[in-house]
């Protein structure tokens, strides 16, 4: 495949030699990369463009999920804008998934643009549009500009595309920004300007998502400080690590994901506590402290005023000691408050209409400390999801703290629960211990398995949270305590109050919201969630597939672990197959395919209508891996099935199909005339 070379590269002014050539060489490959996924969506250069706008409703939806990034890009945009105008361009802002959330363009241009869809609601993913600077920079996750015959579709040829992803502040893909216009018009420094725009918004988000949290800007030239290349890391008041922006990550050499094991304490050599000395009092100035590399460094610190360890005279705890406790004993006691973000809301929504519908009710609670009650079975993902509401609510800087009350032993959950004072009970530690309410003071205290807790112990948890004060075992006082309530079991609390074994006022006291997350087996989402499972198991670019007897092995299967036991299965899977092959039978532990052997035969589970469409849907949610067509059917067949399974199930609502499905309405609509008349009433 001929791929016409970059006509875009950095200034060769002080590059070493071969480095301009060796990034031509990398954006080459990159580009061939794309063209080659293009055409594996099936998708031809001469195909003319899908302008299938979405209605109303559905652009509305997306733009409301997309808020806090059209919030925060709209002044980027602005700013950019103003510095690109009469260039015959254009600035997009688009979602995660590529579809134009906004844009700003010269009047001149603006009619070209509607001839290419690059509008409000129209999909610019590579499996809509082909090889694009949008599609391919969400995909790579890397800016990326696309010029004249480097896009792969023929209509898009005369653009010329700059793009930068922008990363939400826990490290996840959230949208791209974009500046297209005529490629007889290309400036060099067009890629420039877009990337520190991304990186602008990015920045802006910070304040936001961590309004409690201490903010340290830095930088090894105190002039940068303020500036769009200083870094900013984020901590918790007693040093956990929550976030660093890319300059962040740059100057103190890890990656986020590495950074989540780290405290402030670990990145820049002084204790919390030392910290809070320097900036007590006085007006804020620069502080000069030494990275974990040995890089001297300026600093400025940005700590809420008012919080609770500016008050009175003492500090908040050191990054090693939770409040009560000697230094380096806290670390048991805490482990789960100190537990690195594992996910948000938006990441659990793969596509399944059932879990859809509950985080929309989760999203219009948000914000108002609603107890939230989430029922399921054992492994659909309770704790993932009680993370998620943490991550998603203002108190995301503060400590999530979970309770297991079924794995704690019946004598000990008093005490871990509310803590205990010195010579409480015999065996106590020396200097007491605080409790896990406590710990959870400011954040969420996540009670899982709460049908399993004592029934003497119900009375005390309904006067804590009446009260919000709680009293340590052998403590002569209370303390007050602010914390949001998230609790989860797979038992019917309404049987067991019959039963007279759960008090009715506190089970009103904590279902504020109740939720349920199906099982594993009544999802229609499997197929995306294995691509999900499998892409978080393996370091990049996963190309792990499933042989048709493994595929309809899963689909069978009745899945009484749920979510935990298909992650076990997949993660020995992974492992054995190397991240690149196909998992075959052999790679299936015994046990499994025991109970698969010894499964009565019948209707498959009812994830099948969206599993027997698999190997398209996880080829378009993991590009690159394997296809294999199922036993006895074309892939063209089981995909259409499902397709028309879908739409009669949802009424011949597209976007709702889609959705289910976890595909593109673009997908959809392509196999329309070979879908049967029925599905569309």
């Amino acid at each position: 495949m001929s791929i016409q070379a970059a006509s875009y590269s950095p200034s060769r002014t002080g590059t070493p030699p071969g480095y301009c050539e060796m990034v031509d060489e990398r954006k080459r490959t990159l580009i061939e990369a794309s063209h080659q996924r293009s055409q594996s969506f099936g998708i031809a250069t001469s195909d003319q463009l899908d302008f299938s706008p979405p209605t109303r409703i559905v652009l509305a939806q997306t733009i409301e999920e997309n808020r806090f990034l059209l919030l925060h890009a709209a002044p980027a945009m602005e700013t950019l804008y103003e510095q690109i105008a009469n260039t015959h361009s254009m600035v997009l802002l688009t979602s995660a998934r590529g579809v134009v959330l906004h844009s700003l363009g010269d009047s001149d241009f603006l009619e070209k643009a509607s001839q290419v869809a690059l509008t409000p609601g129209v999909d610019w993913s590579e499996g809509s549009k082909g090889t694009n600077a949008i599609g391919t920079a969400l995909r790579e996750e890397q800016p990326i500009m696309v010029h004249g015959g480097e896009h792969y579709m023929n209509a898009n040829k005369f653009l010329t595309c700059s793009c930068a992803p922008i990363m939400d502040p826990y490290g996840q893909l959230i949208g791209a920004l974009d500046v297209s216009g005529d490629h007889r018009s290309v400036h060099q420094h067009t890629m420039a300007l877009v990337r520190m725009s991304a990186q602008m918004v990015e920045n802006h988000m910070f304040a936001d998502i961590f309004p409690k949290a201490v903010r340290i800007h830095f930088h090894s030239r105190p002039e940068f400080i303020g500036t769009l290349v200083e870094g900013i890391v984020v901590f918790s008041h007693d040093g956990r690590f929550l976030s660093a922006n890319r300059s962040a990550q740059f100057q103190l050499g890890l990656p986020h994901n590495a950074l989540k094991v780290h405290t402030f304490s670990s990145l820049f050599g002084i204790a919390m506590s030392h910290l809070y000395e320097l900036c007590r009092g006085g007006l804020p100035r620069l502080h000069s402290l030494c990275l974990h590399n040995g890089v001297t460094v300026s600093c400025r610190v940005k700590i809420k005023q008012g919080m609770q360890w500016f008050a009175g005279h003492d500090v908040g705890p050191a990054p090693d000691a939770v409040q009560g406790l000697p230094a380096g004993q806290g670390s048991s006691q805490a482990a789960t408050a100190r537990k690195p973000q594992l996910s948000t809301l938006r990441y659990l929504d793969t596509g399944d209409a059932q879990v859809s519908a509950v985080i929309s009710k989760l999203r219009m609670v948000r914000g108002r400390d609603i107890p939230i009650m989430i029922l399921g079975e054992t492994g659909t993902g309770k704790d993932l999801m009680a993370q998620a509401i943490h991550g998603d609510s203002d108190r995301a800087g503060k400590p999530f703290v979970s309770v297991n009350c079924a794995s704690i032993p019946e004598t000990l959950i008093e005490s871990e629960l509310f803590g205990y004072e010195d010579g409480a009970f015999t065996g106590a530690r020396k200097k007491g211990a605080v409790g896990k309410i406590q710990q959870a003071h400011g954040g969420t205290l996540f009670l899982d398995e709460i049908g399993d807790m004592p029934k003497h112990l119900q009375a005390r948890l309904l006067r804590v949270l009446q009260d919000r004060r709680v009293s340590p075992l052998g403590a002569g006082k209370e303390v007050d305590v602010d914390i949001a309530i998230v609790c989860a079991t797979n038992k019917s609390l309404k049987d067991m109050i019959a039963r007279g074994e759960f008090r009715e006022d506190l089970y009103y006291r904590l279902n504020g919201l109740v939720v349920r997350l199906p099982a594993l087996r009544e999802r229609t989402d499997f197929d995306l969630v294995v691509a999900k499972i499998i892409a978080s198991l393996c370091d990049k670019n996963p190309k792990i597939g499933l042989t048709a007897e493994v595929q309809a092995m899963f689909r069978a299967y009745h899945w009484p672990g749920n979510f935990r036991q298909l992650h076990n299965l997949l993660r020995t899977a992974a492992v054995m197959v190397g991240c690149e092959g196909l998992i075959e039978r052999l790679h299936l532990p015994d046990d499994f395919l025991e109970e698969m052997a010894q499964q009565p035969a019948g209707q498959p589970s009812a994830n099948s209508a969206a599993a027997s469409a698999g190997p398209e849907l996880l080829a378009a949610a993991v590009p690159g891996r394997p296809v294999c067509k199922a036993a006895g059917h074309s892939l063209q067949d089981v995909a259409l099935s499902a397709m028309a399974q879908m739409l009669r199930q949802h009424q011949g609502n597209v976007s709702a199909a889609a959705k289910a499905l976890g595909v593109s309405r673009n997908t959809i609509y392509r196999k329309k005339d070979q879908l049967p008349p029925d599905v569309w009433n």
